[in-house]
């Protein structure tokens, strides 16, 4: 599935949560997909929760030196 269709389906998804819902079923289906979001990311990446809020940048330049000690 590519990000578009998934961006779409996201949108759509809390567009129906806030209509039949009010703005606390939009709050609370954007708050679960911010969770299964990260923990969709963390299984596909295999890495641990404090790696993945360090940002792209640490673990690019901490991939760097673990090639160099090799």
């Amino acid at each position: 599935m590519n990000k578009a269709l998934v961006g779409l389906l996201a949108g759509m998804a809390l567009g129906f949560a806030g209509w039949f819902g009010g703005f606390g079923a939009f709050l609370l289906v954007a708050a679960l997909g911010a969770v299964g979001f990260v923990l969709g990311r963390l299984m596909d990446d295999g890495i641990g929760i404090r790696e993945f809020f360090s940002g792209r940048a640490d673990r690019v330049a901490r991939d760097g030196r673990d090639r160099e000690r090799r």
